[in-house]
Parts: C-alpha cells; sequence; structure tokens
C-alpha cells in the first residue's frame, strides 16, 4: 500500500502531525502513515517522570488534532499552572531582584499546563487512530528517493510515500539517512528528573531557581505533587543521583531555597542529557523534519515541545494548502514553505534559551550577575512582561492558524 505522507516517530510531535492531516478536511483522502519501532499498546498505567509545559498555542493546536478532549477527561492527566515564579541563587522568589508571570496579567486563565509525555503521546495517538490513520510498528532501515516518491526499507517491508517525515527525535534515523546534516552542542549537563511532594502546597505555581552552577524547576501536578527538573553538570548530576533519598531531599530542599519547604521524592530518579541541535536545511525533495530532528533546545524554559507542536502545525497547514491547489507534498517548492516558516523562528528561540543558561544559570561572573539583576529589571516592566508572556503562551510571533486565538 502507497501513502502520501509517511511520517517516522510516534511521539507527541508526530502523532500530533499525523493526527492533524487526518482529521483536516482540506487534507481529506489522504493517506498518511505513521511508523515507529516501539509504539504504546495500551494507555500509560505508570507515572512518566519526562514532562511538557503546554503553551495555549499547544493547547489549540492539541484541540485541532482531536487530543485535546481525551486529556481534558482524563483525571489528573493536566495540572494547571497559574504563575511562575523565577529568581537568581542570591534572592527570594517573591523579592525585587525576582520575576513573576502571573496569568491574570494576560486575562488567561492560566499560563499552561503540565503534562506527562506518555500521556500526551496516547491522546495523539488515539487521535489519529480514530481519524482512520495507519500505524505501523517496524524500524526503518534505508530510504530511496525517486522522482515521484520515497521507498521506506523498514524491518516490516518497503513502505510507499510521497512524503517521508522525520519526526523521530535528535538523533533522527530520517535525518541521518536522508543526508541533512546537524549542528550539535553537548551542554555537559544531565537533568535530573524525579517526582516530589512538598511540604507546602504549590500554589499552583511553576518554581525555577537560577543555581549558578544549573537550574532548579519544580512543575505544579495535578496531583498535587511537583515534577523536579534539576538541570546540572554531569559529574554533579551523578553525584546527585547516587545520594541515598534522605541526602538528596536535604540537598535539594537547600538548592530549592526551601521554596516549598522540606521536598520529598515520590517516585524514582532519571536523568537524560541536555544539548543543543540545530540542523541547517529541514526539508530536500521528499523529505522534511519537525520537532527535535530539526531542532534541540535546553529545557529551562520548556519550550522544546511547543517549537515542536508549531512545526506540525504550519507543515499541516502547507500540506493542507498543497492539496487543495493540487500540489505534489513532497516537492522541495512545496516544503520550503513550512522551512522559511519556521527555521528562523525555532533558531531565534534556541540561542536564546542558549544564552539563558549561559548567563543566568551560570551566572557567576560579572555578565552572570548582570543578566540575572536583569530579572527585577524585566519584572518592573510591564511591557517585558507581557511581551515575554505572550511569546511563551504562544499568543504571539507567526502562528499557524489553529494555533491563533479565536
Amino acid at each position: 500500500m502507497s501513502f502520501d505522507v509517511a511520517i517516522v516517530g510516534s511521539g507527541p510531535v508526530g502523532a500530533t502531525l499525523a493526527a492533524l492531516l487526518a482529521r483536516d478536511p482540506r487534507s481529506r483522502g489522504a493517506r498518511v502513515l505513521l511508523l515507529d519501532r516501539e509504539l504504546p499498546a495500551a494507555a500509560p498505567q505508570a507515572t512518566d517522570l519526562r514532562v511538557f509545559a503546554l503553551s495555549r498555542a499547544s493547547e489549540r493546536v492539541l484541540d485541532a488534532a482531536g487530543a485535546w478532549a481525551a486529556l481534558a477527561a482524563s483525571p489528573g492527566a493536566l495540572g494547571a499552572y497559574e504563575r511562575m515564579h523565577v529568581w537568581p541563587e542570591r534572592g527570594a522568589p517573591r523579592s525585587a531582584g525576582a520575576l513573576t508571570f502571573d496569568a491574570a496579567t494576560l486575562s488567561e486563565p492560566n499560563i499552561g499546563y503540565i503534562v506527562e509525555n506518555a500521556r500526551l503521546q496516547w491522546a495523539a495517538l488515539q487521535a489519529f487512530v480514530a481519524a482512520g490513520g495507519v500505524v505501523q510498528s517496524a524500524e526503518l532501515r534505508g530510504l530511496h528517493f525517486g522522482p515521484s516518491g520515497v521507498t521506506l526499507d523498514t524491518s516490516a517491508g518497503p513502505r510507499e510515500a510521497r512524503l517521508v517525515v522525520g519526526a523521530d527525535g535528535a538523533r533522527s534515523a530520517v535525518r541521518r539517512l536522508a543526508g541533512l546534516g546537524a549542528e550539535v552542542q553537548d551542554y555537559g549537563q544531565l537533568a535530573v528528573v524525579a517526582n516530589l511532594s512538598a511540604q507546602h502546597p504549590h500554589e499552583q505555581t511553576a518554581w525555577q531557581r537560577f543555581l549558578g552552577e544549573g537550574t532548579l524547576a519544580l512543575l505544579p501536578l495535578a496531583s498535587g505533587e511537583c515534577s523536579l527538573v534539576w538541570s546540572v553538570p554531569q559529574a554533579q548530576a551523578r553525584r546527585l543521583l547516587a545520594l541515598e533519598p534522605a541526602a538528596f531531599e536535604a540537598e535539594l530542599t537547600a538548592a530549592s531555597g526551601g521554596v516549598l519547604g522540606e521536598l520529598t521524592l515520590r517516585s524514582a530518579r532519571a536523568a537524560f542529557p541536555l544539548r543543543r541541535v540545530e540542523v541547517p536545511r529541514y526539508a530536500i525533495e521528499r523529505c522534511v523534519l519537525v520537532g527535535d530532528a530539526a531542532h534541540m533546545v535546553h529545557p529551562l524554559a520548556g519550550q522544546g515541545v511547543n517549537l515542536g507542536l508549531l512545526d506540525a502545525a504550519a507543515l499541516a497547514e502547507v500540506l493542507a494548502v498543497a492539496r487543495r491547489e493540487r500540489e505534489d507534498p513532497g516537492a522541495l517548492r512545496t516544503l520550503r514553505r513550512y522551512e522559511r516558516w519556521r527555521k528562523g523562528e525555532n533558531a531565534l528561540m534556541g540561542r536564546a534559551f542558549d544564552l539563558m543558561n549561559r548567563f543566568l544559570a551560570f551566572g557567576r561572573d560579572t555578565t552572570g550577575g548582570l543578566a540575572q539583576r536583569g530579572l527585577g529589571w524585566v519584572d518592573r516592566s510591564m511591557l517585558l512582561k507581557r511581551l515575554f508572556m505572550e511569546r511563551a503562551l504562544g499568543l504571539a510571533g507567526d502562528l499557524p492558524r489553529i494555533a491563533r486565538r479565536g
């Protein structure tokens, strides 16, 4: 069987793109394949320590994909948060030197939602299947490009498509097989993650502290617990992972400045490496990249999945217009529209987060001190705060149609 679009990678971005293509009435009749070597067989039962902070734009994209309703109906799936406090190592979360974002500033009900990776992936996959999409469990082994299509060599046999989309992460096989190079910067850091209970309520607030040797974030979960994301140099991360629970909890509570009182582990600890990936070209004839396959950013601002979901929405819109105008979805002129749309925005955000990590998270020199004092300056400027909040919520910028207000 041949397909119009074959998407490799069933994570939240790939599954959402697949659901958008399958559900968009402008793409009615399009045949979409979602391929991955590891597909979840059932709804997640265990807690996933990897969480995302979804923006308002992402909420709208997921709603259009048919995934949001399932998340909203699932008890404990979405943890809304209304405020965010960001403060430097030498300061307090509510001091004059801190930066506070509040949803009330923009007359919004909240700033966003904390959701587990596994729950988000499952909701998007189910939306795609419900729309008539085809899901196959197989490993991609090769790509063979022809004048009118591409053959995917998989462990389940060959698959034909007019376009292949790489949504398979920072180590993308599609990117490698298509000969699309990547610029990779290893931060030499690990993000230590875990779920915690706190002595004091989290107040539906995200708490983030720049420590001079990394960043500590406490993200509010619907259960009342917090999700920890503690980004530190690799040697320190390995030391933290090796500590006995009581010693880890004591060090964690001290690093948080006691903002929520004593912190207690409620899960195992895990860690994943942090790197920045920037791909010079998102597309060639018959092949295009989205999400972490095209760009990967530091997680300190929590925007990685939001950028990927905007990629999915933009590519779905470009392909829907191409189909309506009877253009070839795999033609480079079609894919370049998407690349021009998203590449500059993603690169700008990636560089901004890189600078934040360099001068805020590790800002113990003179320049870093100035950057940390800048948090208070921004907090005292309502104009700057609104600009930052609108960008973080996905209320500003060149957004895809389905991600916009109204």
